[in-house]
């Protein structure tokens, strides 16, 4: 599997027993510095793989761009172009740390807009390492997502069986490859809330950067808004995923952990049905449970 994972040497311990030595399969954990026209913007620590996707996920989720056609090419510095015709920065990865005597470790990668696609705000530029908790809190940030994303989440009138939901944490896992080598990784997938198809499917090291690939491919393959769908996750619901989702026009986020209380005020705000702890047959539904069908009325 390449970079994706790496095998390392353990002491496998068993109370009241002997030490052994063995290899262990781990997820591989490496940075990514996201520029668009040359410009750095972001860091995120995450598994390589599907970078492009997870770059134009992001540039989704910040409110850069809302459709595919403004995602013009992506390259990673030194390295092959994808999307046509990028053009290479010229520069050298900045995280020294990951260099590789190649010259180039495709931890940086360019993007470039199309034509009258407005740069980002220069205020948006991280300088800091993304991770699971990336610092939006409070009110603001939630009448920001509302102002800023150009879908209306609310008015999808998609509704689903709640029991065809109920079986999409077994599909997603059996779709968990690399988790199951190494037990390290969070998956996103997004299925059809009509027929319960499994759309994509991705893992990562990190929730949010799963989510963004989920996100990208569906930005790269023109499938903007993605209503009429649900993203399931692997791990619990963050303001961070429920914001992803609004910003893709995803009506229904399940995780099969809990939500956070900003992730339910702002998909009560939004209109998103958000549903957690998804288990075998019960769910808790944490707002719009108008769209899950189940047979039976509501005590």
């Amino acid at each position: 599997m390449g970079r994706i994972t790496a095998r390392r040497p353990v002491v496998k311990i068993t109370v009241g027993g002997e030490g052994h030595r063995r290899s262990d399969t781990l997820a591989v954990e490496e940075p990514l510095e996201i520029r668009v026209g040359g410009a750095p913007l972001a860091v995120t620590m995450r598994t390589p793989g599907n970078d492009v996707e997870l770059a134009a996920g992001f540039l989704v989720s910040e409110g850069v761009i809302s459709r595919g056609d403004q995602f013009r090419s992506a390259i990673h510095c030194g390295g092959p172009g994808f999307g046509g015709s990028g053009a290479s920065s010229g520069g050298s990865s900045t995280l020294g740390l990951f260099d590789s005597a190649e010259g180039n470790t495709y931890n940086v990668l360019d993007v470039t807009l199309a034509p009258g696609v407005a740069p980002p705000d220069p205020d948006l530029a991280r300088s800091f390492y993304t991770t699971s908790s990336c610092g939006l809190c409070g009110k603001a940030s939630i009448e920001a997502v509302e102002t800023v994303s150009a879908y209306d989440v609310a008015g999808d009138e998609m509704t689903m069986d709640a029991g065809m939901l109920a079986g999409f944490p077994d599909v997603l896992r059996s779709h968990q490859s690399v988790f199951e080598k190494t037990g390290g990784l969070h998956a996103a997938a997004l299925f059809d809330a009509g027929t319960g198809e499994l759309l994509v499917t991705r893992e990562d090291v990190g929730r949010h950067n799963a989510v963004d690939k989920v996100v990208g491919w569906a930005a790269l393959d023109d499938r903007l808004p993605l209503r009429g769908t649900v993203l399931q996750v692997s791990g619990r619901a963050s303001f961070e995923l429920v914001q992803k989702a609004v910003m893709a026009g995803i009506p229904m986020l399940a995780a099969v952990s809990a939500p956070s209380s900003l992730a339910v005020e702002l998909a009560d705000a939004a209109g998103l049905t958000l549903v957690g702890f998804l288990r075998g047959q019960s769910m808790n539904v944490y707002s719009r449970a108008d769209r899950l069908l189940t047979g039976a009325p509501v005590g």
